[in-house]
């Protein structure tokens, strides 16, 4: 296994330090001082390795989406039908690794300020157009064409309003039980016709 580098151990501390801050003071109003002063550093620092507080704000939903994508992987490797592959796409977002309140809250709110940067929203359109393209195809074969949209838009609708409500608990979260609801939700939509 490679070693890290200085560099990146150093990314991956101030994109961690980053989620706690962001979850604490709000995306709005953090400043890099604080996210600094939570990482142990200087503002510099930041500016150094991030350019700017967007840099660094882009480079911590990068890593987010990483994580992300990294679970979607190991659950498609292991789905062997449509059925478990949309099990495996709702586990993703419901990682262990993922779904933590600071995360959830940080997610959100970079989602609310997309439209307010161009980079960020950028990474939106990437990302939901992601879920989108995988939603469709797994339900493409589980039911019938005219309703695969009203499916994607329930699954989608689903997982985000699970994320909401996690960004806004006063309590550690429950990813297993989570992903159990999840499967749920997903028997639910694939099981029989839905309305129109």
């Amino acid at each position: 296994m490679a070693r890290k580098r200085i560099r990146d151990i150093r990314n991956e501390e101030l994109i961690e330090a980053t989620i706690v801050t962001v979850h604490k003071r709000g995306y709005g109003t953090v400043t890099m001082a604080e996210i600094a002063q939570e990482a142990g550093t200087s503002a510099a620092s930041i500016s150094y390795y991030f350019g700017s507080k967007e840099g660094l704000m882009e480079a911590t939903m990068r890593h987010l989406l990483r994580k992300l994508r990294y679970a979607m992987v190991a659950g498609y490797g292991q789905a062997e039908s449509p059925h478990e592959r949309l099990y495996a796409l709702m586990d993703a977002n419901f990682s262990d690794s993922l779904f933590t309140v600071p995360q959830c809250s940080i997610w959100m709110q970079f989602w609310a300020s997309a439209p307010y940067s161009s980079k960020l929203a950028r990474l939106h359109r990437i990302n939901r157009s992601r879920v989108r393209s995988h939603f469709v195809a797994e339900l493409s074969q589980l039911v019938p064409a005219d309703q695969i949209e009203t499916a994607r838009l329930a699954l989608q609708s689903y997982m985000d309003g699970v994320w909401l409500q996690a960004a806004q608990s006063d309590d550690p979260l429950d990813s297993a039980s989570a992903r159990r609801a999840a499967h749920r939700v997903v028997d639910l939509v694939t099981s029989r016709e839905l309305v129109a």
